[in-house]
């Protein structure tokens, strides 16, 4: 789930990426991989929130579109179930998820 909200200025918004305990039952650590973290797998972990959910908040430039996944545990990649659209990866046969600011 993707929550934005955009600066006065509209030159930035805040970004907060949200993935439901159901897309990852027993996840022990979770991070954020894409464009705005030159793809790093630890630069972005997500916190677990109350009720099993994991989300962490960007601050990305207005105005691009930036590719996404979720890593689960290092091992497994999951897309956002509600990202804005999907665009198919470069790697295997799997899509990536993309957030519109």
């Amino acid at each position: 789930m993707l929550l934005k909200e955009y600066a006065k200025n509209k030159k930035t918004c805040t970004v907060t990426f949200t993935l439901l305990g159901a897309a990852a039952p027993g996840a022990k650590r979770i991070t954020l991989v894409g464009d705005f973290n030159n793809w790093n797998k630890d630069s972005t972990p997500l916190k677990r929130g109350k009720e099993g959910e994991w989300s962490v908040t960007l601050n990305l430039e207005a105005g691009h579109e930036y590719l996404f996944r979720y890593l689960i545990d290092g091992e497994r990649w999951e897309n956002d179930w509600n990202a804005d659209k999907y665009v198919p990866s470069p790697y295997g046969d799997a899509d990536n998820s993309v957030v519109i600011v």
